[in-house]
């Protein structure tokens, strides 16, 4: 059995990847949302995360107020992600998943070179204000930055849950999710609810590039975050948002506790690729994840 310092490691170590598994979940949500309503797998959401940090840090370099900024960047994703669906997606709407999956990753190295064109290539700082020292709780070490990211992305969770399951618009976007062709049957504006559902992705892009880009500085490689939130969505199923959330969560504090007892075995560096094992292990398994929809064809 683990003396009382061992086990109050473990629990720390654990609680830092779960904090980390709510910024991975943020990230898979703007996949589920755009999978849900039309199937795409939306791969430019890396480069719309990595627009909205670039646009909100350059604002804040010109003396824009930091709320005014804020604003501004708002209003810029949930512009750019509407603007998406109208002009490339819609257009493709009944071509197959594999040719819309191809114009969202062309729509991703378009967007980054939009923002290399526009502010260069340099790395930004991003300061939120909030202080990444750790402060203690029952002897477990826990840092304010973590706890504060976490504790927005849980917020804008709620919100957007809140939203699909109280809103007009948010029960005509379930209703596509459950079936499409019913829900055009009865009249649902199917173009109508996409759009909104894009610009919900753009807003989800800017919180998520605030708080990746305030931990990790805003620069290109800021984009890759998506690489963390294929496993997420794996595990969790590419059409839940409540999959992403738990799934966002094992997978963070798994391969934590997995580069801390097991890296030592094998070199260290596991937790580069643990998440990628367990995706892998899910597929062979349960290919729909832990809360997908499974998929029944008759044939």
């Amino acid at each position: 059995m683990m003396d009382s310092p061992e086990l109050l490691f473990a629990v720390e170590v654990a609680v830092g990847g779960l904090l980390s598994g709510v910024m991975y979940a943020l990230v898979a949500i703007g996949f589920v949302l755009i999978y849900k309503t039309s199937g795409v797998l939306n791969f430019a959401q890396g480069a719309m995360v990595l627009f909205a940090a670039l646009t909100f840090v350059s604002l804040v370099e010109r003396q824009v107020p930091f709320w005014a900024a804020i604003a501004v960047t708002l209003v810029i994703m949930a512009g750019l992600g509407f603007a998406i669906e109208r002009t490339v997606l819609r257009p493709l709407s009944n071509r197959s998943p594999m040719t819309l999956f191809m114009a969202t990753l062309g729509l991703s190295y378009v967007i980054e070179g939009a923002a290399q064109l526009i502010w260069g290539t340099q790395v930004h700082r991003l300061d939120l204000g909030v202080s990444n020292a750790p402060f203690e709780v029952g002897g477990i070490f826990i840092s304010t930055f973590d706890l504060v990211a976490a504790a927005i992305a849980a917020a804008m969770v709620s919100v957007l849950t809140l939203f699909f399951r109280y809103t007009r618009t948010g029960l005509s976007f379930r209703a596509v999710a459950d079936d499409t062709f019913a829900a055009i049957a009865v009249g649902l504006r199917l173009g109508r609810i996409q759009g909104t559902v894009w610009t919900a992705a753009g807003v989800v892009a800017l919180v998520a590039g605030l708080l990746w880009g305030a931990r990790l500085g805003v620069q290109f490689s800021l984009s890759l975050v998506v690489l963390k939130a294929l496993p997420v969505l794996v595990l969790g199923g590419f059409d839940s948002i409540v999959g992403a959330i738990v799934a966002g969560l094992v997978i963070g504090a798994t391969e934590k506790l997995a580069e801390v007892y097991l890296g030592p075995f094998v070199g260290g560096g596991i937790e580069s690729w643990f998440a990628y094992a367990v995706a892998l292990v899910v597929l062979l398994v349960r290919p729909s994840g832990l809360f997908g929809k499974k998929l029944v064809e008759r044939y």
